[in-house]
């Protein structure tokens, strides 16, 4: 819609030039509208491009509606001019900076030639061919009309197209008000001489017929025009000339019209002649002269700006070099730990500090002129190391220096620094800059720091041989704890507990023959050995080990029913798979994150494909949060020795085994992973409902005798073995026991209501909470509550506030039942989440012996 209101807007602007050549009488009988439009024409595709052409053509054909003329003949001029603009454009474009064609007198001048040739004369042959098609004119009577035309198009193509160019290149914003009062003063005195000199006013009844007496040539007082033209041109102003002489090459048409000197209608073709030589001379050569301004005012003004900057950094640059020297000099004179100095070519002091007085000992006066070599020693002196060191400053620039030097007063001091050339800008040397630094206080300071590193390194080796005993100690008093409590029971032979103590030393003993046993399954040299297990049961024992493979920013997570789900497998395979995938979700988790295990039953066609035999399975998925693994490597996971860890970092071997498990179990293994989301593997393994479950703990806890209430202990241990060791002393002292094995679940039993009435924890415990952050949280929440800790790593107590009792491992029952009776219970009211039983604050004082 724009497009189209554009060239409506400039049809009907167009039309109305081309109809008023009809107003003006025709010189000779094929006078045709060509003259002003084509220079219009030129203008317009100048500025709009070739697109404006449907406007160019519609304002050429419109007069035809207004006229007797033929259709063929407007037809022609239409397409003459149309094709003359576009000609002259695109050589202007190409050959003369398009619209900038004004900048330049050499582009003015190209502006006028491509004018004149080629673009007047393929409008005015185009022309000029319809208008012999239409009226079939002579020879002679054809010539003179093209040539007419020709130069008519000419004329006004130099006068028109430049103001309309300029003044649609202009800005908008105005410069000055007396610019405008100028341009309009111009145009107004360019006017008046126009009407003056050539306008049919002079001499008529409008103004007066007298005036044709004292002015017998007044068309002489056109050259007078001349005299603005100019004004403007030298102001630089080229849109001011050009609209002045189009103002009065307009009142010189109006006398070429009306016949007026010096265009007679006797002489049509001078006449014409005349007018394009004043249409040129007051449009071309002002022009070009406004433009050759215009540039030296753009370059000069460009000149100025550039000698203003030039200038001003040289004015910064001078104060800059002031500043600099200023403080090069205040510098010299502040430092305090390097002695600055100057040497001549020959190595003579030239300056000095007062850095370099108070190292060496000299004053200026008494060091200036005489040769830096008074600083060697004197082997070095007669070893020629001053010179040396000059030779090499000046081969490579700087000469570092290291050694020992001589003071005033004799005495030795240790110096590092450097021996610098310095040279003009030519590269001739003109001398030496030396800078030294006292260094014999480092130089004993490094010997002592030498000496406490060997002594820290000492030190540091004996707390690492420390912590890793300590730590050593911590299982093997777990061992021991076992092994011992163990014997306690030995020696009360008809205590009905002794076949568990001795499945509890065997269950010790048989640690390593468990390690080997597990590696060999690795290697897959181990023969499997499965038996019915409770899922269940066997994951939730396994707790521990899950947890010992993962790292304490890691969370486990495990939502394990209480129901049975039997399951055939080998037991130690199983652990070897969940430990493998909780292993790889551990290092997919670097910073941390959540690991999660649950089991729930499936069908065979439901999640496993259908292609099982077996109908029931049970799904045992283990989730992380870590970096997940891309597609394209989700489809390799299971093969052998394929991983994504760094060289050194895994064989590759760990979910192949879960693959091979799995399948030998008779089920299968899925993977499911999103980068950046974490990884799911998921273990189906067949039901085995119909048979009998191998361990019969379950039933041997479920038929447990229930005795009178007695007081209950909360045991709370990482390791189940010295937990079941540490609940037979307790029994044995008269108390029942709860074991859990992390301090999570003991604060999850203690909000649940359960009565308890002794918290008795390990301190070094996996998880988030150890047994001393167990004692704050239960002291917090259950003031009335008692707790006591024990370990068996001494380092691990010194984080227990003073007023909290702990017991050393190993202990036996007599050291069990003496700390019991010291711990005092606390006087302030237990919790209502944890009930007290009648006697319970007397039993832990005086446990009964049963």
């Amino acid at each position: 819609m724009t497009y189209a209101v554009e060239v409506l807007i400039v049809a009907a602007i167009y039309g109305g030039l081309a109809a008023s050549a009809h107003l003006l009488p025709a010189i000779n009988p094929a006078a045709t509208p060509l003259w002003p439009p084509t220079g219009v024409a030129l203008a317009l595709v100048l500025l709009r491009g070739y697109r404006i052409w449907p406007a160019i053509l519609l304002g050429t054909i419109a007069p035809y509606f207004i006229t007797d003329r033929s259709f063929l003949e407007f037809g022609a001029a239409g397409i003459g001019i149309l094709l003359a603009a576009f000609a002259g454009a695109w050589l202007i474009e190409r050959w003369s900076n398009g619209c900038q064609t004004f900048a330049t007198p050499s582009g003015v001048a190209k502006f006028a030639l491509l004018s004149m040739a080629p673009t007047t004369m393929i409008s005015s042959l185009i022309a000029l061919a319809g208008f012999i098609l239409v009226n079939e004119p002579g020879i002679f009577d054809a010539v003179v009309a093209g040539l007419t035309w020709w130069l008519a198009d000419a004329a006004a193509t130099l006068v028109i197209a430049p103001v309309i160019v300029l003044w649609a290149m202009m800005p908008l914003r105005i410069s000055s008000r007396w610019d405008l009062l100028e341009a309009i003063a111009v145009c107004a005195l360019a006017g008046i001489i126009g009407i003056v000199a050539y306008s049919p006013l002079i001499g008529s009844d409008l103004i007066s017929s007298d005036l044709d007496v004292p002015l017998p040539h007044r068309s002489l007082l056109g050259f007078l025009a001349l005299l603005p033209l100019i004004w403007a041109a030298l102001r630089g102003n080229r849109c001011t000339v050009a609209t002045a002489a189009l103002i009065f090459t307009a009142m010189a048409v109006w006398g070429f019209a009306v016949g007026n000197d010096p265009f007679p209608k006797v002489d049509p073709n001078g006449a014409l002649l005349s007018l394009l030589v004043l249409s040129i001379s007051v449009s071309a050569p002002p022009l070009a002269l406004a433009a050759a301004i215009a540039t030296r005012q753009s370059i000069e003004a460009h000149l100025r700006s550039v000698q203003d900057q030039l200038n001003s950094q040289l004015e910064r640059k001078t104060v800059a070099l002031g500043n600099v020297r200023r403080h090069f000099q205040s510098l010299i004179e502040g430092v305090v730990d390097y002695a600055i100095f100057a040497l001549d070519q020959e190595g003579h002091v030239t300056s000095w500090n007062s850095t370099a007085q108070k190292i060496t000992g000299y004053t200026p006066e008494e060091i200036i002129g005489k040769h830096f070599g008074i600083f060697y020693r004197p082997d070095e002196r007669r070893a020629g190391s001053p010179a040396h060191a000059l030779e090499s400053a000046i081969e490579r620039g700087k000469h570092e220096v290291e050694g020992w030097r001589i003071r005033k007063n004799g005495t030795p001091f240790f110096i590092t620094g450097s021996v610098a050339s310095s040279r003009d800008d030519a590269g001739n040397l003109i001398g030496f800059i030396s800078i030294l630094r006292d260094a014999t206080e480092r130089r004993d300071a490094e010997e002592k720091l030498v000496q406490a590193r060997e002594q820290l390194a000492m030190s540091q080796k004996m707390e690492a041989i420390g912590k890793l005993t300590g730590g050593i100690a911590h299982d093997f008093n777990n061992l021991l704890m076992i092994i011992g409590g163990s014997a306690q029971i030995f020696t009360r032979l008809l205590d009905p507990k002794l076949p568990r103590a001795i499945e509890a030393i065997q269950t010790a003993a048989k640690r390593g023959e468990s390690l080997t046993r597990q590696l060999l399954t690795f290697s897959r040299h181990q023969h499997l050995s499965p038996t019915v297990v409770d899922l269940n049961a066997a994951i939730k024992n396994m707790r521990t080990m899950i947890e010992s493979s993962l790292r304490g920013n890691i969370v486990y997570d495990e939502n394990v029913g209480e129901g049975t789900a039997p399951v055939k497998v080998d037991l130690a395979e199983l652990e070897l798979a969940i430990v493998n995938i909780a292993v790889n979700a551990r290092d997919a988790m670097p910073s941390g994150g959540t690991f999660n295990l649950s089991v729930h039953a499936v069908t065979a066609d439901q999640e496993t494909g259908g292609d099982r035999r077996a109908k029931a399975f049970f799904a045992i998925a283990l989730g992380d949060t870590g970096t997940g693994i891309p597609p394209h490597l989700l489809s390799k996971m299971f093969d052998p020795f394929f991983t994504t860890k760094e060289v050194g970092k895994g064989t590759g071997l760990g979910l192949s085994q879960v693959y091979g498990f799995a399948h030998q179990a008779g089920g299968t293994v899925t993977a499911d992973s999103k980068v950046g989301q974490g990884t799911t593997i998921t273990i189906y393994l067949p039901s085995c409902a119909d048979e009998q479950i191998a361990s019969k703990e379950l039933a041997a806890a479920r038929a447990k005798a229930r005795q009178a209430p007695r007081p209950t202990v909360l045991v709370v241990d990482d390791s189940p073995e010295v937990a079941d060791v540490t609940s037979s002393l307790f029994e044995h002292l008269g108390y029942d026991t709860i074991y859990r094995d992390s301090a999570e679940a003991a604060l999850k039993l203690l909000e649940g209501g359960t009565k308890i009435d002794l918290v008795f924890s390990d301190i070094v415990m996996p998880g988030t909470i150890d047994g001393v952050g167990l004692a704050r949280e239960v002291r917090s929440r259950y003031p009335g509550l008692p707790i006591a800790l024990t370990t068996g790593y001494s380092d691990a107590a010194k984080a227990a506030p003073p007023n909290l009792r702990i017991l050393r491992k190993p202990f036996d029952t007599e050291a069990l039942r003496d700390f019991i009776q010291d711990l005092a219970p606390p006087r302030s009211t237990r919790s209502s989440g944890v009930p007290l039983a009648s006697g319970a604050t007397d039993a832990l004082k005086r446990p009964s012996i049963g």
